[in-house]
């Protein structure tokens, strides 16, 4: 498949294991489960994206990516700032969520300017 060769979906493939990984033992099933759907929601609509036919459909899963890029991130600062995650771990989620959206915006601007 095309996508597993992109830098963007291979980034966010591991963002979505880092994110797995750091909440596993967190209490707060709801956050917990909310971080790990959205962060499994941005390599999955690369993927999604990439696997249809017209240029307008990828652009749209690369945009519901960059969304779900920006869901993560929010809720990442909020689990930081309740106690749930270590100073590090956070800075590397959050400066990972930049660095992917750049990426997405990119993409995005790509597919809609050729």
């Amino acid at each position: 498949m095309y996508y597993e060769r992109l830098d963007v979906w291979k980034r966010s493939f591991h963002l979505s294991l880092l994110v797995y990984r750091s909440f596993y033992l967190l209490k707060d099933f709801s956050l917990k489960d909310q971080m790990c759907r959205c962060s499994v929601s941005i390599p999955s609509n690369i993927a999604e994206g990439y696997e249809r036919f017209s240029k307008k459909e990828r652009a749209h899963f690369l945009s519901i990516a960059k969304g779900s890029v920006g869901e993560l991130k929010t809720q990442v600062m909020l689990a930081f700032e309740l106690g749930y995650l270590h100073k590090e771990n956070y800075l590397l989620i959050t400066n990972e969520c930049e660095e992917i959206g750049k990426m997405l915006g990119k993409l995005m601007y790509l597919h809609k300017n050729n």
